[in-house]
């Protein structure tokens, strides 16, 4: 019976923990390189973006619309990530940057 119940509350507690799921993932971490690679090209396509708003080189419009495009790949990113346990695989790693290589063609087209 002490048996039993240690092993319960063994379980209990090991269920407890995995529970809580990946939780919020800070973005950008050492054991995370796809999606550290992915963050960095996304950060810099946002900058890309911004230094040409400043510039005057695309309209406000174009600009809503490059972020728009980046806030779709990167709500993208994170549902991939929600299905492996907040990692992305490398087809996910593959699909995410195809889009981010189309995006970066579009930036202020």
């Amino acid at each position: 019976m002490k048996t039993f119940i240690l092993s319960a509350l063994a379980l209990t507690i090991s269920i407890a923990s995995f529970a809580q799921g990946p939780g919020h993932q800070p973005t950008h971490l050492k054991n995370h390189p796809r999606v550290n690679q992915v963050n960095g090209r996304i950060d810099n396509q946002e900058r890309r973006i911004n230094q040409e708003r400043k510039e005057g080189e695309i309209t406000k419009s174009q600009a809503q619309q490059d972020r728009r495009n980046l806030k779709a790949i990167n709500q993208e990113k994170h549902a991939m990530r929600r299905q492996d346990g907040g990692h992305l695989t490398k087809g996910d790693q593959k699909a995410l940057n195809q889009q981010l290589n189309q995006n970066s063609k579009n930036i202020g087209h």
